[in-house]
């Protein structure tokens, strides 16, 4: 079946794609009566009058072949295999749903089926499939991922970022945009300058196709010239199914914004209704063979709504299972004593560790905007390419959102990436990426899915760069469940953190502070991975905890040699991660000091330096001699005048200040 362009029409083959087709129409009847019962809450968006697209396309596809959907994605689920009771009891939030109950209607998630879920922001999937795609292309497989998603994604730069990605590398990708007419309540003509999809793609180089999405027979012929065009030449294709969704947008939907003729208009052409009519004429079916197959349909969502009645609620106890892997890899040995050292900046610290990684791995690469032919931002990854070669040192459009999805899709299919994107300021155009998906799929999927990639950003001020270059972000990511966050800042750090880095099987951000780039020192020449969960004392002392990360600690470290000479021992904590806190560790030294003061290069207001001194304040109150004092950030965007600059961000006098205040000496 599959290596043929032209469907063969056989009764057997008719039958299925009827059945297929009724069996997603009822079962989501079933699902629409069931949400008026409370038994499914939520969104509920469903597939009525597109079924033609699912049965269409996804049976023409292999088992190796991946499918990411989108928040309509039950038709999806049910063409693809997945088991109607764990679907439904998904939809009902139970643990016996396909995703154990934590990702619901909208997320249904199927490893055993390659199905990487839906996707409830509005073209969020599509980096997510081209990353999919770059994993088979780089690894030389030969599968294609197909991607759903509807018309209003072509608005979202997303789509536009995927297709010119998918174009420029050569992805193996199906891309199926499910035009039914509105993006929610608003129609394609109004929200769209052009309306023709296939022609956006044919504009990245695509080759694309319109069908009509409510013919059946026509979706799967142009499914199958895609997916051969695919398998032959390795390139994307883009298929613009256009169908109707027969029921509103979601089950809240009031569906005011159009009248009820123009749905009537479109019923009367819906799949079904015309699949059915032209087999029953031409004797390829009979209503007896109809009525036969919607009875074992009908008795087939009775077991699945028996099957989610039954099914049990994941007991509270294991709320937090799932958020990461279970199974987390062995802590890095401690190091031998150094012996021989040698002379490295920070900058160097890092493209070591990379050309390490890259050497022992074949699944890890570099992909980024300027790392290669231009050697990176702040030239971590200069030579590189040469030595590796563009593949794999890997330059990426302006589109950070675009490759930084491509990165997280690539490492749930198995690679290893490094993203870097260039500086923090720039990685608020990844967010949805970061939050939505990287942090979120494994939660979200019941633990089949994670998401092994590094992210790397330069962060912080003092270049005068500034407000649109230069802020301390990390903080907002270290308040994300589902993300580790690593602030290295000694050499050792700056490359072991890296290794070990890439031996998690969840994701992992690095904060590089732009101050140390440059910074030299000496290290072992056998320096490797090291632990990436606890802080470190870089400094005892007795008498004040000064609790720091980063590009700060260099100005703690010689605030406490200036406390010194006033008679003040200060003990210095680098946290190293900020996310997780290492608790243990800051609490114990404020229990020896009695008196803490943290320096964050972030804004004051909702920082991490407040996290950290609420912890404090949970865990050590009754230990304090002092009220916890914070060093950070003025409250203004970084300005670029030097002086102003300066003024801005921590420095060793304010930090001085806010020990002799602990240590009532101000």
């Amino acid at each position: 079946m599959k290596s043929a362009t032209k469907p063969h029409l056989s009764r057997d083959h008719v039958q299925d794609l009827l059945r297929g087709m009724i069996r997603i129409r009822r079962f989501e009847e079933k699902c629409a009566e069931l949400y008026t019962h409370e038994k499914i809450r939520g969104f509920l968006h469903l597939y009525d009058g597109e079924e033609a697209v699912a049965m269409g396309v996804i049976p023409v596809l292999g088992a190796s072949d991946r499918i990411v959907a989108t928040y309509r994605e039950h038709g999806h689920a049910l063409a693809r295999g997945i088991a109607m009771g764990p679907i439904l009891a998904e939809m009902y939030g139970k643990a016996n749903g396909c995703s154990g109950g934590r990702g619901g209607s909208m997320h249904l998630f199927d490893a055993a089926a390659n199905f990487y879920g839906g996707n409830a922001i509005v073209g969020g999937g599509m980096p997510l499939a081209a990353g999919l795609g770059l994993a088979d292309r780089m690894m030389g497989e030969k599968n294609v991922t197909a991607c759903f998603f509807g018309e209003g994604a072509v608005a979202e730069g997303e789509f536009h970022e995927a297709m010119n990605l998918s174009e420029l590398w050569d992805l193996p990708v199906l891309w199926v945009c499910e035009n039914n007419g509105y993006a929610m309540g608003s129609a394609l003509a109004r929200t769209q300058a052009q309306t023709d999809i296939h022609a956006k793609a044919a504009a990245y180089g695509i080759e694309s196709e319109a069908v009509d999405g409510m013919d059946v027979v026509a979706v799967e012929a142009a499914a199958r010239r895609a997916v051969a065009s695919i398998r032959e030449t390795g390139r994307p294709f883009l298929l613009e199914a256009r169908t109707y969704r027969f029921r509103p947008h979601s089950m809240f939907d009031a569906q005011l914004y159009r009248d009820k003729a123009e749905v009537a208009e479109w019923r009367e052409k819906g799949p079904i209704v015309r699949f059915q009519n032209w087999l029953l004429e031409n004797n390829l079916i009979h209503e007896a063979d109809i009525a036969e197959m919607t009875a074992e349909i009908d008795a087939e969502i009775a077991e699945a709504v028996a099957f989610a009645e039954a099914g049990a609620w994941e007991p509270v106890e294991t709320l937090t299972k799932h958020v990461m892997a279970e199974t987390q890899p062995t802590p890095p040995a401690t190091p031998a004593p150094a012996g021989d050292m040698v002379e490295t900046t920070y900058r160097e610290a890092i493209k070591q560790a990379i050309r390490q990684a890259m050497t022992d791995d074949d699944r890890v690469f570099l992909m980024g905007e300027d790392v290669g032919a231009y050697g990176g931002c702040y030239a971590v990854s200069k030579g590189l390419m040469a030595e590796f070669g563009a593949d794999r040192i890997r330059d990426t459009p302006l589109s950070e959102s675009g490759f930084t999805g491509a990165g997280i899709g690539a490492a749930a299919a198995g690679m290893r990436p490094i993203v870097e994107l260039m500086t923090v300021n720039f990685s608020m155009l990844a967010l949805d990426q970061i939050l939505n998906t990287a942090a979120t799929i494994r939660h979200m999927s019941g633990g089949q899915f994670g998401c092994p990639i590094v992210i790397r950003m330069a962060t912080g001020a003092g270049k005068q760069l500034a407000a649109q270059h230069s802020h301390s972000l990390e903080g907002w990511y270290a308040h994300i469940p589902g993300l580790k966050v690593l602030a290295p800042a000694t050499l050792e750090d700056a490359r072991g953190m890296l290794l070990t880095a890439l031996a998690d099987p969840d994701p992992v951000l690095i904060f590089e502070n732009v101050m140390l780039y440059n910074r030299t020192g000496h290290i072992p020449v056998t320096a490797g991975a090291v632990d990436i969960d606890k802080a470190a004392i870089r400094r005892p002392g007795k008498d004040v905890s000064l609790i720091t990360y980063g590009g700060s600690l260099f100005k703690t470290l010689e605030a406490a040699e200036q406390l010194a000479k006033e008679g003040i021992d200060a003990e210095v904590i680098d946290l190293r991660s900020l996310r997780p806190l290492d608790e243990e560790t800051i609490l114990a030294s404020v229990a020896r000091t009695r008196r803490a003061v943290v320096v964050d290069e972030g804004w004051r207001t909702g920082s991490l330096a407040a996290e950290v001194s609420a912890r404090i304040t949970e865990g050590a109150f009754w230990r304090l001699d002092a009220p916890v004092g914070r060093v950070c950030s003025a409250e203004v965007p970084i300005p670029y005048a030097a002086h102003l600059e300066q003024a801005a961000i921590p420095q060793v006098a304010g930090i001085v200040a806010a020990a002799r205040a602990a240590m009532g000496k101000e």
